[in-house]
């Protein structure tokens, strides 16, 4: 079995700021790019899983997103280092019901079963509450940080 690192977006890859969608907002946040290759050279799947309820109050579009996660995707191609995969949920309770949106684990869930993951061995980094229990619906250790925290302070309890 393999395990994996699971990241919320804003706040623990990017700098939170309310709705992020615009590119000029999306800022990496410093010491990413050296946690994620840690990650990796310990054995770790790098999944991240979002919510970006913009998308159904109509501040944003999905297009937008994709153009932010492109642009992530790529900067750290250039550095060596892949997502395995990109979960977002797109909706808001308010405007539309699903499963998907954190605090529930439809996306850990899949990603468990299609990347062969042991929850056991995984753990799941968030800045909000709903991370955590999404994480703990689904067997993962959730962790939870302030927003905005540099990844390479937590090198120390990941193994």
């Amino acid at each position: 079995m393999n395990k994996a690192i699971f990241l919320d977006r804003d706040g623990v890859i990017n700098r939170e700021r309310g709705f992020t969608y615009r590119l000029e907002d999306f800022e990496i946040l410093p010491g990413l790019i050296e946690a994620l290759r840690e990650f990796r050279k310990r054995g770790f799947h790098l999944i991240v899983v979002s919510n970006q309820s913009g998308i159904a109050k109509g501040l944003y579009t999905q297009a937008d997103v994709e153009v932010l996660h492109a642009f992530l995707n790529e900067t750290l191609k250039k550095e060596g280092i892949a997502f395995d995969e990109i979960y977002y949920c797109v909706h808001h309770p308010d405007i539309s019901r699903c499963i998907c949106r954190k605090p529930d684990s439809l996306f850990i869930e899949k990603a468990l079963a299609r990347f062969s993951i042991d929850p056991a061995l995984s753990f799941f980094i968030g800045d909000k509450k709903r991370d955590v229990d999404a994480a703990h619906k689904a067997g993962v250790m959730g962790i939870l940080i302030a927003a905005n925290t540099p990844l390479s302070e937590l090198m120390h309890i990941l193994k």
